[in-house]
């Protein structure tokens, strides 16, 4: 459900939190594991976010590059995460380093590539009551308001050091081999205005 205009605009509105998912496909990475995240800023803890019953562990996690246009070409978010120790994956303490190791040795080569990154932002006002002391959310009753959600894909990984991992994120329509529009009208096929032949 999107957030209420007048909730965004009143005077003392709650703060917009980023959460990430990110899906991992078994035909692409050998795993169907989905982590999610949030940065931990806008939030005075260092504990994991519970939104509509789903933890999201705090992880230095950066986006940037979204952009909302009706010209031009579709934006290339990046997407930057520490490489520090911290990824839980089956009770395994991982970097994201070590992470693209295992989907490599299922997918030689693949780097998270095609992984499923949906950024989410809600307000603090409507996260889960278990977030807050005595687990009664301050702001009033939890709900599942949320700006639109803004999905791309992991297009190729830009950059790998101790310190981060970056990656270079591309929509859904971008992804290779896609054609748009999907029917494709030819010379020879058409005859005269609004005529097909078949």
């Amino acid at each position: 459900m999107a957030i209420p205009i007048s909730e965004l605009q009143s005077i003392n509105p709650s703060s917009v939190i980023e959460l990430f998912t990110l899906e991992l496909f078994n035909n692409l990475h050998g795993s169907n594991d989905v982590l999610r995240l949030h940065s931990g800023t806008k939030m005075n803890t260092n504990e994991a976010i519970v939104w509509r019953g789903n933890t999201y562990q705090k992880f230095p996690i950066e986006a940037n590059g979204f952009e909302f246009t009706s010209k031009g070409q579709i934006p290339r978010p990046t997407l930057q995460i520490a490489n520090l120790i911290g990824l839980d994956k089956d009770n395994t303490v991982l970097t994201i380093s070590d992470l693209m190791s295992l989907v490599n040795l299922t997918t030689p080569q693949n780097d998270l590539i095609g992984t499923k990154v949906t950024r989410i932002r809600t307000l603090a006002s409507s996260l889960d009551a278990v977030n807050f002391e005595g687990n009664s959310n301050p702001f009033g009753t939890p709900n599942a308001d949320e700006l639109p959600q803004e999905i791309f894909f992991i297009d190729r990984k830009v950059n790998e050091n101790r310190l981060f991992v970056e990656f270079e994120l591309v929509s859904e329509l971008d992804l290779a081999g896609l054609k748009i529009p999907k029917r494709q009208v030819l010379r020879s096929e058409f005859r005269g205005v609004g005529t097909f032949i078949n």
